[in-house]
């Protein structure tokens, strides 16, 4: 157990994996990116805009980590800020008015803990996240691509749905800031995983995450391309079927998800 879950943060973290704008490609057609909070700046952690998918105008937003040290640097090691925060909520409002569904794709190890961040409100930031995806009338699918690290997670995983990859994971917090706040030794990560519950086969059997999708088959790594394929068939299907739901019916759904924890 603890192999694999050594194996499961390695996957999850790997700078291999598809990023939110790759998957934002691979997803949909004419996407248009827009920009900025209308308050402070633009946050290059997190990505949004407007794209279509099988058709439907669809808001996308994802939280963004780079290939390598330098475009890393440019988003914050996929740690998001107050006004990317701001910046995706204005985006849900837009998605709202305009009644288009909201796909979040999430990558982080958490939101940014720095002094010039909590100065410009992060928790407030997430707060506000939270009680606005919780209000929102139109459907919102969250999809767990690598990391699903603490509440800068969560801020974008109120959902009517939260569907995560074979190799991802989703936690309140990092397993190594688990074992520091328990034991005090940041090297106890893995035992700490084991204990959180944090893989998305343990997360789907308690009803956290709705579905899992594979990324190997018989031991073997199934190419990025064909998991992207059986997400894409699994979201249309999913977005035609919102269709036909009310705006009372879609946060109806939602708030039932969330009641029955």
């Amino acid at each position: 157990m603890a192999n694999d879950l050594k194996k499961l943060l390695s996957e999850a973290r790997s700078p291999e994996r598809l990023s939110a704008k790759e998957w934002i490609a691979a997803l949909s057609e004419d996407f248009q990116e827009l920009h900025g909070d209308r308050l402070f700046g633009d946050d290059a952690a997190i990505v949004g805009g407007v794209g279509r998918i099988n058709g439907q105008a669809v808001t996308l937003i994802g939280i963004q980590k780079g290939k390598n040290l330098q475009e890393n640097l440019e988003v914050n090691f996929g740690s998001p800020h107050p006004e990317g925060y701001r910046k995706a909520q204005r985006l849900m409002r837009q998605a709202e008015k305009f009644k288009r569904p909201v796909v979040t794709l999430i990558d982080t190890a958490g939101a940014y803990c720095g002094v010039d961040a909590e100065k410009r409100g992060q928790g407030a930031a997430i707060a506000e996240s939270l009680l606005q995806m919780s209000d929102l009338n139109v459907p919102i699918l969250a999809i767990i691509i690598g990391e699903g690290g603490s509440g800068g997670a969560l801020a974008l995983g109120l959902a009517n749905q939260v569907w995560m990859l074979e190799n991802t994971f989703y936690a309140v917090l990092s397993p190594e800031g688990f074992a520091s706040i328990l034991w005090k030794d940041a090297s106890r990560s893995i035992e700490a995983a084991e204990l959180m519950k944090i893989d998305a086969a343990s997360l789907k059997e308690m009803q956290i995450c709705d579905r899992v999708f594979p990324e190997s088959l018989n031991g073997e790594k199934l190419s990025p391309s064909k998991t992207v394929r059986m997400v894409k068939t699994a979201l249309c299907e999913q977005l035609a079927k919102w269709q036909d739901f009310s705006s009372k019916a879609v946060t109806l759904e939602r708030y039932q998800r969330f009641r029955k924890y």
